[in-house]
């Protein structure tokens, strides 16, 4: 049975992944952590038409799981991964508002996803995680991460603005979010996303409910609401066109959660490379069970290296109090009533944010890795990745259609290995 050996707090003080604070101290950051998560596992499933409680009760769920596959020796949170959403909306054929009335094509694609991501998993906990890194180095892991933001920012611009107030309003979201980010300090920093959303609501309320101005905040929703009650869950259909545009995520989800765990082990000073097998395989597990029931896949967050990093506290001892906390938000429907009653305008500018900061963490992976763009091959390789993600270069295969970050994902690899020939 895993223990926490305890400390005492204190100004400055650093805790270990295998210490934690006395127990109240630890409640209380385990809820900062799930609070700071929020935006992005929120976003990531209304992004697909699916039920935000259910992905947050599943992140709790796979935060458990997780911790449970590393032995709970690896920090981590799970939340929605943005890895699905150009996927799953290219094979639901989701608007973009609203529920999905094909959840259940896109959740089978989910679970054999989150199988063949357990499979990598179990392949590297057999021989090593050499030859992923090798697979995909830097270059590679950075251009898909960041194919992944610009693939999607047609959707808040085309489709989350109906009216000129609505793209008006999405400017005043991103703009508060960018206020919050840069004139504010500690914990307010730190839930920018959360913090710029509420302001802007505040702002757009104050502008429709009071001077008219556009649709109107309702709290009808919210008042008719229960305060707990089980989520709507829904059973997977496994199509194959949607396996086959869906599945390939997992390779995406493997440079994720690989550059994740190279950031936590150099933050905590304790390599986390043993347990890169064992992390894709809770992954992957956590990925099925989600799928299973109607939510998103899940991957490793960065936001919690940030809160980790602010905090100088690693304990894991937090994430299984983030994982309790998040499944009995999960069961709120007043809590998915609020989430529901977020502007679709203001839900847009923080799409833009969210997917901006995604495009950004791509890059960041080759300034980190000091990626040498005087080399030719790495030149091309990034070149061509973005450019093919980002237009949304579609490769046809009879009746299956390759979307841009399918073709952005196998057209780094590829070309990446080929380049490479004859280089030691």
């Amino acid at each position: 049975m895993l223990t926490w050996t305890v400390k005492q707090p204190a100004d400055g003080i650093v805790v270990a992944p295998d210490e934690r604070l006395p127990w109240p101290q630890t409640v209380a950051l385990g809820i900062q952590h799930v609070v700071a998560m929020f935006g992005a596992t929120v976003l990531g499933p209304l992004l697909m038409g699916f039920d935000p409680n259910i992905a947050v009760l599943m992140s709790g769920v796979g935060t458990l799981i997780f911790f449970v596959a590393v032995g709970g020796k690896v920090p981590s949170y799970l939340g929605s991964s943005f890895a699905f959403i150009s996927v799953v909306v290219a094979a639901t054929g989701y608007a973009g508002q609203g529920a999905n009335a094909n959840i259940a094509v896109a959740l089978g694609g989910i679970v054999i996803c989150g199988a063949l991501y357990a499979l990598i998993g179990f392949a590297v906990m057999a021989t090593g995680s050499g030859w992923v890194e090798r697979l995909m180095p830097p270059v590679v892991t950075g251009a898909v991460v960041a194919v992944i933001g610009l693939n999607l920012a047609a959707i808040p611009v085309k489709n989350m603005a109906p009216t000129p107030f609505d793209a008006w309003m999405q400017a005043v979201t991103f703009l508060s979010i960018g206020l919050v980010a840069v004139f504010t300090r500690g914990m307010t920093r730190r839930l920018l996303i959360l913090v710029g959303l509420i302001l802007a609501t505040v702002v757009y309320a104050v502008l429709t409910n009071g001077l008219g101005w556009g649709k109107p905040v309702s709290g009808a929703l919210i008042a008719s609401a229960a305060w707990f009650g089980a989520p709507n869950f829904t059973a997977p259909i496994f199509d194959p066109k949607a396996i086959i545009l869906i599945a390939p995520v997992a390779l995406i989800l493997v440079a994720e959660n690989l550059g994740h765990l190279k950031a936590v082990g150099a933050m905590t000073g304790r390599s986390m490379d043993p347990y890169i097998g064992r992390a894709f395989v809770g992954d992957g597990v956590a990925t099925m069970v989600a799928g299973g029931i109607g939510g998103t896949g899940v991957t490793t967050y960065a936001e919690n290296i940030g809160v980790m990093a602010a905090t100088r506290i690693y304990s894991t001892a937090l994430f299984v109090v983030a994982g309790l906390f998040a499944i009995l938000l999960g069961f709120s429907p007043k809590f998915g009533a609020l989430i529901h009653t977020i502007p679709l305008a203001v839900m847009g500018g923080v799409s833009i944010v969210v997917f901006g900061l995604i495009a950004i963490a791509g890059a960041k992976i080759w300034v980190d890795n000091k990626v040498d763009f005087t080399d030719s091959r790495n030149l091309i390789v990034a070149a061509i990745t973005l450019v093919i993600g980002t237009g949304d270069f579609t490769l046809k295969f009879g009746d299956f259609a390759m979307g841009g970050i399918g073709t952005a994902t196998f057209g780094a690899i590829i070309l990446n290995a080929v380049l490479s020939y004859g280089r030691k």
